[in-house]
């Protein structure tokens, strides 16, 4: 049996070692278009490659997943993050968790992954074909006919699709040519641009615990915000891109943003805590004390922004005062006007229609021996392992040949 594996990142090296661990006797060739393998893996997590993430729970696992997280909880109890785990270090890759609970390799270098995969393929005997462009695949009887670019016709018996996110419909034509559904790609992971706010001359402040809105719709996300000197990142700001891909393509990346920078929604709490502070600093100055120990230069910021001098005293501001400040630590709002994605790292949401893929087995509902795995499927998730542990999954299963 002939086996082709178009695409040679994360996904397509992970299916293509399956299919010869699970058929020893195939003939397995990973086609890759450029001449570079594993690019993605080489970027990730800043060249330390975020291999999956040390979640365990199923149902919250899923819950990383804007679109996939239904299909994959199916496929999730057979390979989830525990066996990715395993799986590379039976393979002698030494992994570390980090308090995030991401996980990286010991190295911190993602070419030790590279490596890993590299030697894998060798060893079990698998063929890679870089500077192979695939532009159509014309589905014969008993065999997948394959043409390039490069205008050479390749067979196969079974073909696995692992060709990663496109950032443009047109870049999956192909597929859809065939009579796979395509779920438009809108870029998903992004921070948000915010030429007109003067937050950004606070870049590089973090606040741990934060909420965080899009104005006017129920999206919401919790976690760790950044100031950039163009706007806001952090996972509370990646989350909300990722669940809200495709309303913010739609609004055309022109919306307004809610930030609760004390992680408190009852605003009773929230009031009671400045209060307090009124009563027991009653004559230090506003500047000085800081509620819930935000970052210095944003509790000046907020208050700048609220009209309140920094030399005033705690039990000068009155109930106006406190007011302003209960607003602007739970309700702050900033106009949003584009996006920044990481171009190495993009991922996508989008591509080849759940609807068009037997989840079971990762086939094709059109193509009888066609396989997808990894990103070119409207599978997407948040940062922190997740997008890999698709890749890693949807390869496992993808790698059976059902």
């Amino acid at each position: 049996m002939k086996v082709g594996i178009i695409g040679g990142g994360a996904a397509g090296f992970f299916a293509a070692i399956h299919v010869k661990e699970n058929f020893p006797d195939a003939e397995v060739t990973i086609l890759e278009k450029s001449k570079k393998l594993l690019s993605k893996v080489k970027v990730s997590g800043g060249g330390r490659c975020n291999v999956t993430n040390a979640c365990s729970s199923i149902a919250e696992l899923t819950k990383a997943y804007p679109r996939g997280g239904k299909q994959l909880k199916k496929l999730f109890p057979e390979f989830n993050t525990k066996h990715t785990q395993e799986w590379f270090e039976s393979r002698g890759v030494e992994l570390v968790t980090q308090e995030d609970q991401c996980i990286f390799p010991a190295s911190q270098d993602s070419q030790t992954i590279i490596d890993c995969f590299l030697n894998e393929t060798e060893h079990l005997g698998i063929f890679i074909k870089t500077g192979v462009s695939i532009s159509e695949i014309i589905p014969l009887e008993q065999v997948f006919q394959l043409k390039t670019r490069e205008n050479d016709v390749l067979n196969y018996e079974k073909i696995i699709i692992a060709t990663g996110g496109s950032p443009k419909r047109s870049g999956l034509d192909w597929l859809e040519k065939l009579g796979h559904k395509i779920e438009n790609p809108v870029p998903s992971l992004f921070t948000f641009n915010m030429p007109n706010e003067s937050i950004k001359e606070l870049m590089g402040v973090v606040v741990e615990n934060t909420i965080t809105r899009i104005k006017g719709e129920k999206l919401t996300a919790e976690g760790p915000l950044l100031v950039t000197h163009w706007g806001m990142s952090g996972p509370a700001i990646l989350v909300l891109s990722a669940f809200g891909a495709r309303l913010l393509s739609e609004k055309n990346y022109h919306f307004e943003i809610q930030v609760n920078w004390v992680n408190e929604l009852n605003q009773n709490i929230v009031n009671e805590e400045l209060n307090s502070l009124v009563k027991i600093h009653e004559n230090k100055q506003l500047q000085s004390i800081r509620p819930y120990y935000l970052p210095t230069r944003l509790w000046h910021f907020l208050l700048e922004k609220v009209e309140l001098p920094l030399d005033k005293r705690w039990g000068d501001i009155g109930k106006k005062g406190i007011n302003k400040l209960l607003n602007i630590l739970t309700n702050d709002e900033y106009e949003v006007q584009g996006k920044t994605t990481f171009k190495e790292e993009f991922v996508t949401c989008g591509g080849v229609s759940l609807e068009s893929i037997n989840m079971k087995t990762m086939e094709s509902k059109v193509c009888p021996g066609m396989y997808f795995a990894g990103e070119v499927t409207d599978i997407d998730a948040i940062t922190g392992g997740y997008n890999f542990q698709g890749a890693w999954t949807t390869g496992y299963f993808a790698g059976k040949l059902l």
